[in-house]
This record gives structure tokens, sequence and C-alpha cells, in this order.
């Protein structure tokens, strides 16, 4: 009596948990091929597709892929996370810096800082410049408008 194999392929889906390594390097703009993260040399990551851990374009990319699989593909700024938009980058009173993160904090262009939504959310922004006066914050994601190399293996899709 022979046993057939019942090894199946599992595919990505719209809402797979995967286990994966991935890495992101810079395909564009004044930080071309540099790497912005990789978990290749240390713990794999975990990914909720559709929970927005992930830009859209992003997740598509890996729909329909087989677990085990090692692959790459590149995005352009609108499919990972989008075109820089100037509207996005805003001038603040110290006054309201001051109210966000306390009277005696003390920041440095480069410095992330998170504000208070008015829905109780929270969003971040990069300190650009600070004078007496006001700081000016950009609240781009840091990967907008930039094209991106994705290279992933998908260890485990559940």
């Amino acid at each position: 009596m022979s046993i057939a194999s019942n090894e199946v392929n599992v595919f990505v889906r719209p809402d797979s948990y995967l286990t994966l390594h991935y890495r992101i390097t810079l395909a564009s703009g004044p930080g071309k091929d540099s790497v912005f993260t990789d978990t290749f040399d240390g713990r794999p990551a975990t990914l909720q597709m559709g929970s927005g851990q992930w830009a859209p374009g992003m997740e598509a990319a890996l729909v329909g892929r087989a677990e085990g699989e090692r692959f790459g593909f590149e995005l352009e700024p609108v499919d990972a996370y989008g075109d820089r938009n100037p509207e996005l980058i805003q001038r603040v009173t110290r006054k309201m810096l001051a109210e966000h993160a306390g009277a005696d904090a003390a920041f440095e262009p480069g410095d992330l800082v998170e504000f208070a939504a008015p829905n109780g959310g929270r969003y971040s922004g990069v300190l650009k410049e600070i004078n007496d006066e006001s700081a000016l914050f950009d609240f781009n994601h840091p990967l907008a408008g930039v094209r991106l190399r994705v290279d992933v293996a998908l260890l485990g899709v559940l």
C-alpha cells in the first residue's frame, strides 16, 4: 500500500496571517540603495494582511504567493506610501508644541514627535527646523515619494 503525499501548497490570501522575513530598500531619492528595514538577520516578522500594517500596494504584491517562496518586487510611490504631500509640511507654534510635549521638552531637527489628534488618535511628524516662535514639521510618511524594493521570504501562511 502506498501513501500519497498530503502536502498542499498554502497561498497568501487578503486576510492571511504571515510569518516572513523582509527587507525594504529605497530605490529612489536621496537615500537610494539604503536599507530602511531588514529582518533577514534577526527574528522573522509577522504580518496580518488587511490590518493596515503594510501599505495596500505592498500587501497586494504578496497575495497569491506560496508559503516557502522567496521573491522581490519594486513599487512606485503611489503603490507604496504615496507621493509626498507639501500640505503635510506644517508650522506649529512653540506654545502648541509645549502643550503636546510638555513645556520642558527639548527637540532637535530630525526628531520624531507625536501629537494628539482631535479624534483621540495619535499622529507623528519629523521636526525639520525650530526657532523661538515656531517649529516646522513634516507629517508625510518617511517613505512617501520613494520607490521601494521589497525582498520577501514567506516562512508561514495561516
